[in-house]
């Protein structure tokens, strides 16, 4: 559900930017979520840890395979980025299906980290993705029908 109700200019603006891409996911260009993870993280005084997609990340990484609706990725995340018991918000730009962030959430708390929200841009919500996050809360920006 968004906090910003309908009656906000910027949710209808927002709101008429979304387009269906044919063919994307796959091929095509990733990371969009790079673009809202940074500024988030400088607002409320928080690191930054990218998780990314296979080989875009140097050095020695640890990783979490999971299935997508058009099939089967892997997160990667640096070795020692984060900490046990360091908090975490997964930040990302759509929620589908919702494998994505249980992947991120799977590969945070592996390491120790307490993952204690999610925040999407935009939510697929005929998809039912929210269900695959066991109550974890989950802030949207705005719902894609």
């Amino acid at each position: 559900m968004s906090v910003f109700k309908d009656e906000d200019p910027r949710i209808h603006g927002i709101k008429t930017k979304i387009r269906v891409v044919p063919n994307f996911p796959k091929p095509g260009i990733e990371a969009r979520g790079f673009i809202f993870g940074p500024p988030i993280a400088l607002a409320i005084g928080a690191k930054f840890v990218p998780l990314r997609k296979p080989r875009k990340l140097p050095g020695d990484v640890i990783f979490e395979e999971y299935t997508l609706e058009y099939g089967r990725d892997r997160l990667e995340m640096h070795v020692g980025a984060v900490e046990l018991g360091e908090r975490a918000l997964v930040v990302d730009d759509l929620i589908a299906t919702g494998g994505t962030l249980c992947a991120a959430m799977n590969l945070l708390e592996r390491v120790g980290a307490e993952v204690v929200e999610c925040a999407c841009v935009i939510e697929l919500p005929d998809l039912q993705g929210r269900v695959r996050l066991n109550g974890k809360p989950l802030y949207v920006l705005v719902e894609y029908h």
